[in-house]
């Protein structure tokens, strides 16, 4: 048991690495809830000061990072946190799978410290939304706003309206450069991902006999000692395998990403 984090209802998966400077707790004392998914890592210095907080599998939070906030905050699968990062869930906070989120980021969910009395005008709480495959480049401020999938803020961005679908930002205030530049994501034939993803097995040294290829979940078996990774909707049969933990490292960050499909 971690000495370093207090919870009432505590999860840490397995092979799940907290740090033993992390300080992870509640706003006020115990945290509520607190679940830490397989394989992931919360680094050194980092501080979680949340009732609720969940983060995913193979989800890493880098050194001197703070979360805090009174409001749940929920990060999935997959995600990548740089160090120095804040992330405030005042008003509460939900990031999707395989989002990145660069150095020195900070996402908030709040503003507030006028005096309201002397007459004050800004004291607010709004939730921070981000959908799947979002990705903050790095010292990137970003106020309580929906990013939806696939979108993306370029280094430094200063983000103050929503982000919308697989478009790229830039600049202060952000604005969407896709027209200028494209998009974050391609279209990738099938045929060519199967293709990729069998050359990854080959140099990620698994066993090539536990870990198999599917283009969709209807060739899944939850039953047998195979892990199935499915090419369509990047989601995989989670056994935890050694082989698995081994080739879904491989993969990431920038390889691919699978998340665990239920059964």
């Amino acid at each position: 048991m971690n000495s370093n984090v207090e919870a009432v209802d505590l999860y840490i998966g397995q092979g799940a690495l907290v740090h033993p400077s992390a300080i992870i707790r509640g706003f006020s004392g115990k945290a509520n809830k607190i679940y830490i998914g397989d394989q992931a890592y919360i680094g050194a210095d980092v501080q979680i000061i949340c009732d609720d907080f969940h983060i995913g599998d193979y989800s890493k939070i880098h050194h001197h990072t703070n979360v805090h906030g009174y409001n749940p905050c929920k990060i999935g699968h997959n995600a990548w946190i740089g160090q120095y990062s804040i992330i405030d869930c005042t008003g509460g906070v939900e990031i999707g799978n395989n989002c990145g989120i660069g150095a020195h980021s900070q996402l908030w969910s709040h503003i507030k410290y006028g005096d309201t009395l002397e007459g004050c005008r800004f004291l607010s709480e709004r939730s921070l939304t981000v959908g799947h495959d979002v990705w903050f480049v790095g010292h990137c401020v970003v106020s309580p706003i929906t990013a939806e999938d696939k979108s993306m803020a370029m280094v430094g961005s200063v983000v103050t309206k929503d982000m919308k679908f697989n478009q790229i930002y830039a600049g202060t205030p952000a604005v969407s450069i896709s027209q200028k530049i494209g998009n974050q994501f391609i279209d990738i034939p099938i045929a060519e991902k199967m293709k990729r993803m069998q050359s990854y097995i080959v140099s990620s040294g698994v066993n090539l006999s536990n870990i198999k290829l599917v283009q969709s979940e209807d060739g899944f078996n939850f039953d047998d000692g195979f892990s199935y990774f499915c090419i369509s909707t990047r989601r995989y049969t989670k056994k935890l395998t050694p082989d698995e933990i081994m080739f879904m490292k491989y993969l990431l960050p920038e390889k691919a990403k699978f998340i665990p499909s239920e059964m």
